[in-house]
């Protein structure tokens, strides 16, 4: 360009005509860098556009997602406290009845009533526990061991899976309290679709402590599937969500005739 330039110039034939093309090529000069200017200040401006227009729509999406998970957990709330202060109110009442028939029974009939008042007291029993892992009061009272313990041992008193809970290194508490719920929810979604489809026997649980992050892993030695086959159904869609929204790394993985798994690594804040 430089070298073009020069050529021109020395090709004029009088200063005019020198003068004239210096002027015309610097005029050149400034609408390029002028062009060049307003060009990059467009991509830049429109980048920016972008990267603001993405991160609206990620707040969006979040908090979308953090309004069906409150939705939810307000619906799970609200069953187990219909579960806890009208079917279990029912279910006592129905005991208490029983009990008084007893007194005046024979003592054939009292046998009957001792059976039907045991399925009774166990049927209150699994209600008040089922209301208790529902219910995000009680889960954010109690600590996550306790939670964890409490739907264990309401699905092993099921008889048809049996999960086996381990917990490894010195217990920490979680960075927020909602982040509990969030963890719980997941593992109980795990745990409900191993009843559901998985067709398994057992299923391992184990909480693995470390200063830095909380490791959870679950498996079960059921029928699996293979990923790529099967559409993501609302479970494992939630699950994902729940683990994003606490900034939780999600592996779930699942092979055919060899069961199901799921890891989860959550970061504690103060390291």
């Amino acid at each position: 360009m430089i070298t073009l330039v020069t050529f021109l110039i020395q090709k004029a034939s009088s200063n005019a005509e020198r003068n004239l093309l210096v002027y015309m090529i610097g005029v050149l000069f400034v609408v390029s860098g002028l062009i060049i200017t307003i060009f990059l200040v467009f991509q830049k401006r429109k980048s920016k556009l972008l990267l603001e227009k993405m991160e609206q729509q990620k707040r969006f999406d979040e908090e979308l997602i953090k309004t069906q998970q409150e939705i939810q957990d307000e619906t799970f709330k609200q069953v187990g406290r219909e579960l806890h202060d009208n079917v279990g109110q029912l279910l006592a009442l129905a005991s208490m009845h029983l009990n008084l028939a007893k007194s005046s029974a024979e003592e054939e009939t009292k046998q009957k009533l001792d059976n039907a008042s045991d399925s009774l007291k166990t049927s209150l029993a699994e209600v008040r526990a089922l209301s208790k892992s529902l219910n995000s009061d009680v889960i954010l009272n109690s600590t996550f061991f306790e939670i964890i313990q409490n739907e264990i041992n309401r699905i092993n008193k099921l008889g048809t899976l049996e999960i086996t809970f381990k917990q490894n290194g010195a217990h920490r508490h979680l960075n927020k309290n909602q982040d509990r719920l969030m963890l719980f929810r997941i593992i109980q979604e795990f745990i409900s679709n191993a009843l559901k489809y998985s067709e398994a026997s057992e299923l391992n649980l184990v909480l693995n402590y470390s200063p830095s992050h909380l490791d959870i892993e679950l498996s079960d030695n059921g029928i699996g599937f293979e990923l790529n086959n099967i559409k993501k159904g609302s479970g494992l869609i939630n699950m994902e969500k729940r683990a994003a929204l606490i900034n939780t790394d999600f592996q779930f993985s699942s092979q055919l005739h060899k069961g199901t798994s799921l890891k989860l690594q959550y970061p504690f804040l103060n390291v």
